[in-house]
């Protein structure tokens, strides 16, 4: 079987990717399908050596499978292939072997179980071998034999999302010690046998670990342990395998003595990311013999905090990739800088993101490439013939000349707070267009940046203006934008919303008669309490999955259960969203629950049954409320779905009923 013949592959490089139209037709407008379905190809990755490449690969209908391309011959050999589960996540433990989890694209989150279960198998297909079991039972599929249960690793046994050694047929595993949802106790390191599938060594542990890091030749250096709303980071000494500790901090508030992380370099120098001395946070080096964080960082952004990963080979660091408004890399590396320049004049209208093999030996390279109109798509390189070939797309039915650019626009708080934003025109331009305001969920984490995105290329394409603010309290810019977002909840956060709303009516870009706010989780909190603060500025809202009542989160009285920590809800919820004891009066007068008489614009609701981020009553509760004084309210309930859509016919069916929904409200003309 040829390369070309199972993957999936794009349009021409650097041409746009449209289906032929008559000459004088216009282009028909993309489906909700177009948009919502799932990636058709959604993973891609180099052997050590980088002589082959696994990859996951997908069509309608029919099962995720995991597939080994040996490069150069281009033969293609399936290894992975369940008949009743799709593959999950995947990685190479070397160039000979891969382990890989399960997955169902079929179930939506009720229908789930936390357990993925593990395998391993070799690339050319032999030695496969069951290491945990799945959901509690062993999941053997069809052709795969032998196997006690008695054999198999728990099914709290998990997947290291971090390369090992890749030079042997182990790998590092996580056993997590869980006592209820969302409840982890402890979490061990094991190093296991992919081919026996014993254990060889638990690492000792200094604490409760919940975290792990290893170093570059893939052995444990670092845990993080948690007791009560203490974090500790302990360092393991390769001199003598034995732990100390580096620092200690509050578990939720962070404050003196808080870093992150981030990896240890080629010669054992370990790299974090901290607020030194600085408003943003910056990548610092630690030093082990002085128990000193460098003064000076190694790697610092302009106006965001660092997020992102160094990236290496055996030998050196190569370069960092890094986050700002969009994704990017700086190469210390000339020959990889000079690699980039060359991509980047073939595929000139995209971010292109290269991946080099930890180990090379072949001339490849991975290539991803994405932009705001551009879903994203893979490409391989060959270092000596300087040539191109794609090798799958996520979703190769959206024509980026169909997309709206995103741009990253800031404007003013009523308090001089600068707040960063991301604005989505629809082709064309144009002023005072309905507009719909997207609120981002967490809501402590960042928004959003310039890729793709679903949410907002659909209603573009429907004539909407999107603006996406990143409110106080979002991550990513700053230490003193995130800390002006605690506790407030319906407060300043709000403000920010509903200010961001007005500068796009002064800016020409919304029709203040045409405004809808909508948004998800938090997002659906911030929906329903603009509803109640602005009601002269959003003529309609969308709430889906949203928080109706913070004591509800704190103390939900229901048959439900809920994933959310008894630390979180004690400690972290407290310090940063509100006390319900201290904060009382506070947490009422911000209840879109115990305000739902206020809302009387139109309103769409939309929950999961199996939610167990805001459990089913949120939503139940608030529209048996607000459906005594608002005759407007439309309620969907998709009985298995969780905190978020995971099956595509729910995409469909909500993003159909959003249409619909904003067309009669604010409808684009």
């Amino acid at each position: 079987m040829k390369f070309r013949a199972i993957l999936l592959f794009a349009c021409a490089l650097g041409q746009a990717c449209s289906t032929a139209q008559a000459a004088d037709a216009p282009p028909a407008r993309p489906k909700v399908e177009d948009f919502f379905s799932n990636p058709e190809f959604s993973g891609a990755l180099l052997s050590p050596s980088g002589k082959y490449l696994a990859v996951k690969v997908g069509a309608k209908d029919q099962r995720d499978r995991l597939a080994v391309v040996e490069l150069g011959p281009n033969t293609v050999k399936v290894v992975g292939n369940f008949s009743d589960a799709d593959i999950g996540k995947f990685q190479w433990i070397s160039d000979q072997r891969l382990a890989f989890t399960a997955a169902d694209r079929t179930l939506a989150q009720g229908d789930q179980r936390y357990a993925p279960g593990l395998y391993a198998i070799n690339r050319d297909g032999t030695g496969f071998r069951q290491l945990a079991m799945r959901n509690g039972t062993p999941f053997i599929t069809s052709g795969f034999s032998g196997i006690q249960s008695r054999d198999l690793l728990p099914w709290h046994t998990y997947m290291l999302d971090q390369d090992g050694a890749q030079d042997s047929e182990s790998m590092y595993v996580l056993n997590s010690s869980i006592s209820g949802p969302g409840q982890v106790d402890y979490v061990d390191l094991q190093r296991i046998n992919t081919v026996t599938g014993r254990v060889a060594t638990t690492i000792a542990r200094p604490g409760a670990s919940m975290g792990w890091l290893l170093d570059n030749k893939g052995e444990p250096r670092l845990t993080m342990t948690s007791k009560d709303r203490t974090s500790e980071i302990h360092y393991r000494d390769p001199a003598n395998n034995e732990w100390r500790r580096l620092t200690a901090f509050d578990s939720y508030t962070g404050g003196k003595g808080a870093f992150t992380p981030l990896a240890f370099g080629p010669d054992g120098t370990l790299y974090i990311v901290i607020n030194r001395k600085s408003n943003i946070a910056s990548v610092h080096s630690y030093d082990f013999a002085t128990n000193k964080i460098s003064d000076d960082p190694v790697v610092t952004l302009d106006g965001y905090d660092f997020n992102g990963h160094l990236i290496m080979d055996q030998h050196k660091i190569l370069g960092v990739r890094y986050l700002t408004d969009a994704a990017g890399t700086v190469w210390f590396d000339a020959a990889m800088k000079a690699m980039q320049d060359k991509i980047d004049g073939m595929l000139p209208n995209t971010i292109n993101l290269l991946t080099p093999p930890t180990r090379p030996e072949a001339p490849w390279v991975l290539v991803t490439s994405f932009s705001d109109v551009w879903p994203s798509r893979t490409f391989l390189y060959n270092r000596d013939t300087m040539q191109l070939s794609a090798v799958g797309a996520s979703h190769p039915t959206i024509n980026p000349t169909q997309m709206a650019h995103r741009t990253m626009v800031r404007y003013k708080a009523r308090d001089g707070l600068e707040i960063p934003a991301w604005l989505t025109v629809p082709q064309g331009g144009g002023k005072n267009l309905p507009m719909v305001v997207l609120v981002h969920g967490g809501p402590y984490v960042r928004g959003g940046n310039l890729a793709w995105d679903p949410e907002a290329q659909f209603l573009a394409s429907r004539g909407y203006a999107v603006l996406e603010p990143e409110y106080r309290g979002s991550k990513g810019f700053g230490a003193r934008h995130y800390l002006a977002g605690w506790k407030q909840w319906g407060l300043k956060m709000q403000d920010d919303i509903a200010d961001g709303t007005r500068w796009a009516i002064a800016q020409g870009t919304a029709d203040p008669k045409r405004i809808c706010i909508a948004g998800a989780s938090y997002g659906g909190y911030a929906t329903l309490m603009g509803l109640i603060n602005d009601p002269g500025l959003y003529q309609c809202g969308i709430d889906w999955l949203g928080v109706t009542d913070i004591n509800l989160l704190h103390d939900g009285h229901w048959a439900y259960t809920s994933d959310m920590s008894d630390g979180w809800r004690q400690y972290g919820m407290a310090e940063m969203v509100g006390d319900p004891v201290k904060d009382a009066e506070q947490l009422k007068a911000t209840s879109p629950l115990l305000q739902a008489a206020r809302i009387k614009q139109p309103l769409l609701l939309a929950y999961g049954g199996a939610d167990m981020r805001v459990p089913l009553p949120h939503g139940t509760k608030f529209y048996k409320a607000v459906k005594q004084t608002n005759p407007n309210v439309e309620w969907i309930e998709y009985p298995d779905e969780g905190h978020g859509w995971a099956l595509p016919k729910t995409r469909y069916d909500f993003w159909n009923r959003v249409e619909k929904f904003l067309d009669k409200n604010i409808g684009a003309r």
